[in-house]
């Protein structure tokens, strides 16, 4: 069911019309879908890895030389881990609010930094959810394709309470309105 609700986005994203022009690459609302390799370190237990995906919304503006935004993001994985005899861990949805500060690196591409709070649902077989509150640091590239529309790269690092931490490298594919 989520991967259609994030199929489903995907498309509204690539059909969507801009609400109005666009002056400046890297500035005003934009909306991207993303993928990539998740891993998290599970203090003792492992390092279960797999395939995440979600959405982001953002903001970003023009200050001087540089580009400062926000952003929020949902994002579920299928990283699991299995025990012998039975049982597992499963990393279930991840949350994400933050600030990113970018450097435009010519009229076609972005290179920035981000942190924010980040908070991740674990469950466990026959012992429920923990939800766990982190920080989250990360550094991506931004690329112009066509005019209101982007690709990214990013590598993201989240640390959690119970000394659980995850990393993370996103592509994602976004469109500017």
């Amino acid at each position: 069911m989520k991967t259609v609700i994030f199929a489903a986005a995907a498309a509204a994203l690539l059909s969507a019309s801009p609400a109005f022009a666009q002056g400046d690459s890297f500035v005003g609302p934009r909306a991207e879908v993303i993928a990539g390799y998740d891993a998290v370190n599970t203090n003792g237990l492992g390092t279960p890895d797999g395939f995440l995906y979600g959405a982001v919304l953002g903001y970003d503006l023009r200050a001087g030389s540089g580009v400062f935004g926000v952003e929020a993001e949902l994002a579920d994985a299928t990283t699991k881990r299995n025990f012998v005899g039975g049982g597992s861990i499963d990393a279930a949805r991840d949350i994400y609010v933050g600030a990113r500060a970018g450097l435009p690196l010519g009229d076609i591409a972005l290179a920035y930094v981000k942190a924010g709070y980040t908070n991740a649902r674990f469950e466990a077989d026959g012992l429920g959810s923990e939800t766990l509150d982190g920080i989250r640091l990360g550094a991506g590239l931004e690329y112009k394709l066509a005019a209101n529309l982007f690709l990214k790269g990013e590598y993201r690092y989240s640390n959690y309470e119970r000394d659980v931490v995850r990393h993370q490298v996103v592509g994602g594919l976004g469109m500017r309105f």
